[in-house]
């Protein structure tokens, strides 16, 4: 298994997150993309590179952001490996995450051993002195499935793992995707491989997801939290419609390669105009669509009726 981690002016955490993947219960190779850090991080990975020869490799980059990092990281993955997990500069890794990881995904692949797999779990949201505060996200109400990733990520892009199918699947594509179109890269990943994988959420957390001020996605533990995020999101990315512009992008990328009749065709519906307040209300019913709780499929009706959607 294969550790694909991106860091990022990571000097006062890193050290403590590459000591409890060394620490795992089995062996990991570690791939590490630095992102243009400024601090100490690089000397950080130097000194652990030359420690675990074997074990880190480090790749010294321009600042290029989050997710085209990640998809860097990727395309360097060995080939040879079949197990991939995602990971931040921040955390810091159960001592079982790789093992419980490795079972599941292996678990998904005795039903097919072709099939793009991945898995993803909920995290212990601690503060910056690791201190818990609390589970998130919670079990999902309804099945993590291709109808919720259109509209909603629930995949912890720190706790995936994945089968070098699904890799395949991401970066073998008759085009190249338009990150910029792309919410966050573990977005796109619960779309693409629950469309034409098999995907597993797991309710026991795998990481102690460190909360503090550099983070570039958090968590929220309480609702006024969850409440606050979203209606900042809703003030910065109003009328862009990037919901529709991820799904349009996923459309041209993989359209073609769609089998599923019901899955093309709401997704066709959901790319599809709606100028008119009536063509809204058509549209809700027969939208397959769905987020995890009462409250946030109410509030995604309600954006697609005033047209935010």
């Amino acid at each position: 298994m294969q550790v694909l981690l991106s860091t990022y002016n990571g000097a006062l955490y890193i050290a403590e997150q590459l000591d409890s993947i060394l620490q795992q219960e089995i062996e990991l190779n570690i791939l590490i993309r630095d992102d243009g850090s400024k601090d100490n991080t690089l000397n950080i990975l130097q000194q652990y590179r030359e420690k675990y020869p074997k074990n880190i490799h480090v790749i010294e980059g321009s600042n290029v952001g989050v997710i085209a990092s990640f998809w860097q990281l990727m395309k360097a993955a060995d080939p040879q490996v079949n197990y991939f997990c995602f990971c931040d500069q921040d955390d810091v890794w159960m001592p079982d995450k790789a093992n419980r990881a490795l079972e599941q995904l292996t678990m998904i692949e005795n039903t097919n051993e072709s099939i793009p797999a991945m898995i993803f779990t909920a995290t212990q949201l601690t503060d910056s002195e690791l201190n818990p505060t609390a589970i998130w996200p919670s079990m999902p109400e309804k099945a993590p499935s291709f109808y919720n990733g259109l509209i909603q990520n629930i995949a912890v892009g720190a706790t995936t793992a994945f089968n070098q199918q699904a890799r395949v699947l991401l970066l073998d594509t008759h085009s190249p995707v338009d990150q910029s179109l792309i919410l966050m890269h573990d977005w796109w990943m619960y779309i693409t491989i629950s469309c034409f994988g098999n995907i597993h959420f797991d309710p026991e957390p795998s990481i102690y997801y460190r909360q503090h001020d550099g983070n570039v996605v958090g968590g929220e533990s309480t609702k006024l939290q969850k409440i606050k995020k979203k209606w900042n999101s809703f003030r910065k990315h109003k009328d862009k419609k990037l919901l529709v512009q991820q799904a349009k992008e996923f459309k041209r990328v993989y359209g073609d390669q769609i089998t599923d009749p019901q899955m093309k065709q709401q997704l066709e519906a959901f790319i599809a105009p709606r100028s008119t307040l009536m063509q809204r209300i058509q549209y809700l019913r027969q939208c397959q669509l769905y987020r995890q709780s009462r409250t946030e499929q109410w509030l995604f009706r309600f954006l697609i009726l005033v047209g935010y959607i």
